[in-house]
């Protein structure tokens, strides 16, 4: 996945080196590393957009710096006690935070099979990823077509 950011292709690198069990940790691990939201997100359910398709509430919202480069800026709620759902939120927020927009958008909407979570979690879960990148990209889109 040469086509990956950086930050987003180590990742991949990182779970694709290691069994199932040890990829299920490694998503735990990343769960705690989400970081806080700033406040003027701090009422998620108003200020952000719900990603329907996880199991568990997630919110997440968009910033794309005005200047020339349109770096993305990522910002997620999560319950604590959702790890699974904050673990595929750090993942998009370690491998696409502060990345330009050109190179968000062209991230393949299936990266996250590389990761090799299928056979850790369920299909469902899966899908819920895939929900919040296509979110993250039409917030993008949107961003820099204004």
């Amino acid at each position: 996945m040469s086509d990956l950011p950086p930050r987003l292709a180590e990742l991949v690198e990182d779970f694709s080196e290691v069994g199932p069990k040890d990829r299920l940790q490694l998503l735990l691990e990343l769960s705690q590393e989400l970081p806080e939201l700033p406040q003027r997100y701090a009422d998620a359910a108003d200020t952000m957009e719900q990603v329907h398709e996880c199991q568990s509430p997630l919110f997440l919202a968009v910033e794309v710096d005005p200047d020339a480069d349109r770096n993305v800026h990522l910002f997620f709620s999560a319950p604590p006690e959702a790890p699974t759902t904050r673990g595929f939120a750090s993942i998009m927020y370690t491998g696409l935070d502060g990345e330009p927009a050109a190179d968000v958008l062209a991230v393949p909407d299936d990266f996250y099979i590389a990761l090799g979570l299928g056979q850790a979690v369920s299909p469902l879960r899966l899908r819920g990823m895939a929900a919040m990148l296509a979110r993250i990209k039409n917030q993008v889109r949107a961003a820099t077509a204004a």
